[in-house]
């Protein structure tokens, strides 16, 4: 998936949307993503000035969106102005290494089990082949 189906299948936008590009994907199963890092991203101004690091809150966010496109997909189903995905559980957080401007941070999303609107996700970063962060995720799709 180019950029341009990314966006058809996540609400965020610039400077939130934290997903370039779809590797693979296999609806039911799993997605591979990734995410191309660049010093020109607001977040680097003051995170850290002169050491700039990624804040793993985003790398969390941007494994959050990758398995949003999984479950969209999985789903047959687009973002609509009516509902959204939302974030409804970190578990299991580690952070192993710092991601850096010029890095290219690949997402590797599971699906573990999806009931009545919550899924649940097996997430990892990682950056040169090297694991840089993992987690579960919940999230659930609720009408606003």
């Amino acid at each position: 998936m180019d950029i341009m189906e990314v966006l058809e299948h996540l609400p965020q936008r610039y400077p939130f949307l934290l997903v370039d590009r779809v590797v693979a994907i296999e609806p039911g199963k799993s997605i591979h993503a990734y995410k191309n890092v660049s010093i020109n991203e607001p977040h680097f101004v003051g995170h850290f000035p002169g050491y700039p690091v990624m804040p793993g809150v985003l790398i969390m966010e941007a494994l959050a969106q990758a398995a949003g496109i999984l479950a969209f997909k999985t789903a047959g189903e687009k973002p609509t102005p009516n509902s959204l995905f939302f974030f409804a559980g970190i578990d299991e957080a580690r952070f192993k290494k710092p991601v850096m401007p010029g890095d290219q941070l690949h997402l590797h999303v599971e699906i573990e089990r999806h009931m009545r609107g919550v899924w649940k996700f097996k997430a990892e970063a990682r950056v040169d082949g090297q694991l840089v962060a993992e987690a579960r995720l919940m999230s659930a799709k609720r009408d606003i």
